[in-house]
């Protein structure tokens, strides 16, 4: 049965946030009337978006203005408690808040737009977000909304028949540094021998001289060994490669024109989903993010279309109108470098909705949720304390049916003595869940 949504005012928010509803809790999408005449006579399931019940077979969502400003602002924000979850946008009707507005707010990450505090990479500080503050950024809210409203539509309209999604794994990689000894320029390893001779590191040179001599395999090649993995557990990744032709603060992988790179990359574009993992230095410089893209799709010879950045460096509208620009259709930094959690509050893909330019894209986002590199660097976990927070996120995902996305990187699942916890913990992961 067709839904129906009445509202006096039309906006481009509005539009929007309805279409991402309409793709979460129907086969169809909602359509969108401010005739209050066509609403009534409607043969459909009809929620009313206004200040008054204008008929009782409608289901009432009194709006916050939020969906009709056209300007960004600080929104005053109070939560209160709703079903076990934080809600804001406090208003009336059958449902105490407005949920469409709630929902704009987190998923188009209109704080970010706002004065902010930034990190020491010069990011957006999780901590300035409500999610955090609130305690509700290990959380994909608006999903557990969504559940929610399901229910109360249903309650209302017995025809209404609730639309369940599938629950989708996406394992990601971020390959920052391929190698750990070889394929790196000559003076690099040159000057990383005396530093480990020098100051008695003798495990690390014993290692370095086995690999250069062909005893021992490159610690970080570790892709034959995930490889193995996804085919156990009927797995399809996406990796994506930095390419900076520069080695230059944050950005350390093997120059991109070294042919044992080429191979690497064509070995997982074969198998594998690919796309590109924009430089540090490309956010100083357009023509760099630019001149990676080429690198890729010349290696590849195929259109790159994925993206996610180094570092988790973005900034709202930059980043994105940047990846536009340069051909890019789906990115997956929605997430914090800083620490877990769901950054936008939801599980479920979307596209990016340009606040100041006030329309949505062609931008399609993929948040992700865990990346290891938080869990250890960020957050001080043990790897046992890390595998318990990833399967709490593949719990809660899962409950909502939405997707959960990974990041790990090949050289945190080496066989090294102080990483080989944290591949046991990822091997035990895939095991203890997707096992035929």
């Amino acid at each position: 049965m067709k839904i129906i949504l009445y509202s006096p005012q039309l906006s481009s928010r509005l539009s929007y946030i309805i279409d991402f509803f309409g793709n979460q809790i129907s086969d169809q999408a909602i359509i969108i009337t401010n005739d209050p005449v066509e609403f009534r006579q409607a043969d459909a399931i009809k929620i009313n978006y206004s200040s008054s019940r204008i008929t009782e077979q409608g289901f009432w969502i009194q709006p916050h203005s939020l969906l009709f400003e056209n300007n960004i602002q600080l929104q005053q924000i109070q939560c209160f408690e709703w079903n076990n979850y934080k809600a804001f946008f406090k208003t009336g009707g059958d449902i105490p808040f407005d949920i469409f507005a709630a929902s704009f707010y987190l998923i188009s990450r209109y704080e970010e737009y706002l004065p902010h505090e930034e990190d020491e990479y010069g990011r957006y500080a999780h901590k300035n977000s409500l999610a955090f503050k609130e305690h509700f950024l290990n959380m994909p809210l608006i999903n557990l909304w969504i559940e929610q409203f399901k229910k109360l539509l249903k309650e209302k309209f017995s025809l209404f028949t609730i639309h369940h999604s599938a629950f989708f794994f996406l394992p990601t990689y971020d390959i920052d540094i391929a190698y750990a000894y070889l394929h790196k320029p000559v003076l690099n390893n040159i000057g990383g021998f005396y530093k480990e001779l020098f100051t008695g590191k003798w495990k690390q040179l014993s290692e370095r001289v086995n690999v250069f001599s062909g005893r021992k395999k490159d610690p970080f090649d570790t892709c034959q060994w995930l490889h193995d993995l996804h085919k156990r557990y009927n797995l399809h990744p996406c990796y994506f490669f930095l390419l900076a032709e520069k080695r230059k603060g944050y950005d350390k992988n093997i120059p991109p024109l070294v042919k044992a790179m080429h191979q690497l990359i064509l070995q997982h574009d074969e198998k594998y989903d690919t796309g590109i993992h924009p430089s540090w230095q490309s956010g100083d410089d357009e023509s760099v993010l630019k001149k990676e893209i080429s690198l890729l799709q010349t290696i590849t010879a195929k259109t790159v279309t994925r993206s996610r950045q180094h570092y988790i460096r973005m900034t709202f509208p930059e980043t994105y109108r940047l990846l536009i620009d340069n051909g890019i259709k789906e990115d997956y930094s929605m997430g914090y470098g800083s620490i877990n959690g769901f950054r936008a509050s939801a599980a479920s893909p979307f596209y990016w909705y340009d606040l100041e330019k006030e329309q949505q894209t062609s931008l399609l986002i993929h948040s992700f949720c865990f990346m290891e590199a938080n869990s250890f660097f960020e957050q001080y976990f043990t790897a046992e304390e890390a595998g318990e927070e990833l399967q709490q996120y593949h719990d809660i995902v899962k409950s909502v049916n939405g997707d959960l996305i990974t990041i790990f990187h090949n050289h945190f699942v080496t066989e090294q003595k102080e990483w080989l916890p944290w591949r046991n913990m990822y091997a035990d992961f895939l095991k203890r869940n997707f096992a035929p």
